[in-house]
């Protein structure tokens, strides 16, 4: 008798790679040295002490951290880098607001990085920001309360197995952060719904009947952090009622030029990298950008000189945007000075909400950036004699 050999199994394809890790999962091993590092008395709930939070999102300024004790897979020392550009006491706030479960709501200019530190704080405090709301104009009550498996529905009737949590329900149940980007888009109906949420820290199931299940009540260390961009069409106002409830505390653009250069840097090297390449536009064509972005976001240049604000918010996160579009063009577009190509995604950037922006441009181009090239800058000259590709 003979047996036929057979063919040796595949190999399992290897899981797709993801373009963008969550925090919890792009900085785990600073949070499992933190965890170990910091073993001071924790809130309910939280796997970091608040110190350790806010150390996770600022950093420990090049300090190198130690453990108090060896732990199985953990180096004995570590410097935390920092992950959000703003004011230390910023966050301080944030972290006591949330020790207290109290809610907090981030506002400020698109761009300034809320959602950022609204998942840095969330994977801090309890390991995973996953537990997050899109707010849109089509949010329902359901996204912040309870869905059903209309199968099961069908099937069983109204029971606590056909019950959907929503993410602010599992978080409740677990004791974890919600998050809530963009809360006042949703319509100022939906908004409500999280007022009694917030207050009695509970969530009722009618359809449950007198069931024990019918009262859902909120685990210890719950709570939600939204964020707002007060200043976007569509905005819907929020009630007295819901505003008494959070703690706002407002982002504002980084203040520092040269910090904020490092910044875009950063962020448009990964962009790049992440394309598939290096990053090769000149530390110089990143200054006239950063410049032109704060120049045209506060109405004043670095000279003193006035410029008519548009209405397009120049924000940071837009300046990282054209850089690592700049850095793509050169890597993967090579031919001619890669400064050549900045006014035309300056003018994309301002052309967005209104079109009188074009314009302001134009006069922004005629006021500093001829100035600039007068007084003998070869950069700004180039630039003034790309005027006409703003047409």
């Amino acid at each position: 008798m003979t047996t036929t050999e057979q063919p040796a199994p595949a190999p399992a394809a290897a899981p797709p790679a993801r373009q963008v890790l969550p925090a919890e999962e792009r900085y785990a091993a600073e949070l499992a040295f933190l965890t170990a590092q910091d073993t001071g008395p924790r809130p309910p709930g939280w796997a970091l002490t608040p110190r350790a939070v806010v150390t996770f999102v600022c950093g420990s300024d090049g300090e190198e951290l130690t453990l108090p004790a060896p732990a199985a897979g953990l180096p004995a020392r570590m410097v935390i880098g920092p992950k959000f550009v703003g004011e230390r006491a910023l966050v301080e706030r944030c972290v006591v607001t949330l020790a207290g479960e109290r809610g907090l709501l981030l506002v400020g200019e698109p761009g300034t990085a809320k959602s950022l530190l609204s998942e840095l704080l969330s994977a801090a405090v309890c390991g995973t920001s996953a537990l997050t709301v899109q707010g849109t104009a089509g949010t329902t009550e359901d996204a912040f309360r309870y869905g059903w498996n209309y199968a099961l529905l069908l099937a069983q009737g109204p029971t606590s197995q056909a019950l959907v949590d929503s993410p602010v329900l599992t978080a409740m149940r677990t004791g974890r952060v919600a998050r809530i980007e963009e809360i006042t888009r949703c319509l100022p109906e939906v908004q409500d719904a999280l007022v009694s949420l917030l207050s009695d820290r509970r969530v009722s199931v009618p359809e449950l009947g007198a069931a024990e299940e019918a009262q859902i009540s909120a685990a210890p260390g719950f709570t939600v952090i939204a964020t707002a961009n007060l200043r976007d069409r569509g905005v819907s106002e929020m009630s007295a009622a819901l505003k008494r409830r959070f703690n706002f505390e407002t982002v504002h653009p980084i203040a520092d030029a040269d910090t904020e250069t490092d910044l875009i840097r950063r962020q448009a090297v990964g962009a790049v990298e992440r394309a598939g390449a290096a990053f090769g536009v000149d530390d110089a064509v990143l200054d006239a950008l950063v410049t032109v972005f704060r120049d045209l976001r506060t109405g004043r240049s670095a000279e003193g000189w006035d410029v008519e604000r548009p209405g397009t918010v120049m924000s940071t996160a837009e300046a990282v945007q054209v850089a690592a579009s700049l850095g793509v063009a050169a890597a993967y577009l090579p031919g001619g000075d890669v400064l050549d190509l900045l006014p035309g995604h300056l003018l994309g950037v301002v052309r967005k909400d209104d079109p009188a922006d074009h314009g302001r441009l134009l006069g922004y181009w005629d006021g500093p950036v001829r100035r600039r090239a007068e007084e003998g800058s070869a950069m700004w000259r180039r630039l003034w004699d790309l005027r006409g590709s703003l047409r």
